[in-house]
């Protein structure tokens, strides 16, 4: 303090001092605060893609196995929709129970890693991202642009189509229940997807 300062100016110094450096103090917690916020969700991200790239390496490594085993899961398919369920002999029936428990155990294996069976109901609106129109019918229990009937099974593996469910599709005209569907632009294929062929073609030689 020099001569000319009184006590209460020298009060009102250190006042205005203690004010700046709280000030300065906040200004830094507010700092500090943005950077953990800005770190926290950078880890958050990080974890994000690292989870997204091993899901991707996992889907990448089994997609060709799980590829190579869905024709052996139609097979099962077939013998089980086609078995004699009637027969009286103890040994047909014995087997028909042993396909259908491998065929169950099949799809329970597939479901743990992730490759999921799409069967779309009957009545079901096509979906182009996981449906393929092969055979149109005119229907008067499904309305126009729903699936009449599943004449293969679809397979996605971890949100990504592996194979699209083969169906058989309402005409437009069709007078079951529910919405018409809405009408197609001229020369514009209906059960196409909007820029991508996946699931979108339709072929009336099946």
């Amino acid at each position: 303090m020099t001569d000319e300062q009184t006590p209460a100016e020298d009060v009102a110094f250190e006042a205005d001092d203690a004010s700046q450096e709280i000030e300065a103090l906040k200004l830094e917690v507010a700092a500090l605060k943005d950077q953990a916020l800005r770190y926290a969700a950078e880890a958050e991200n990080t974890k994000r893609r690292a989870e997204r790239e091993s899901n991707d390496a996992r889907a990448y490594a089994i997609q060709k196995f799980a590829r190579d085993l869905l024709g052996v899961a139609d097979n099962l398919s077939r013998a089980t929709a086609l078995s004699p369920r009637d027969s009286q002999d103890p040994a047909v029936t014995n087997y028909i129970i042993g396909v259908e428990m491998t065929e169950k155990e099949l799809v329970a294996a597939f479901e743990r890693n992730g490759l999921k069976k799409i069967d779309p109901s009957k009545g079901e609106k096509f979906d182009p991202h996981l449906h393929q129109a092969v055979m149109e019918q005119p229907s008067d229990e499904v309305a126009a642009g729903g699936v009449i009937q599943v004449l293969q099974a679809g397979y996605e593996l971890m949100g990504r189509l592996v194979r699209p469910a083969m169906v058989a599709v309402a005409a437009k005209g069709s007078t079951g229940p529910g919405a018409p569907a809405e009408p197609a632009a001229a020369g514009q294929n209906p059960y196409a997807s909007n820029g991508a062929d996946t699931g979108g073609s339709f072929d009336t030689k099946a």
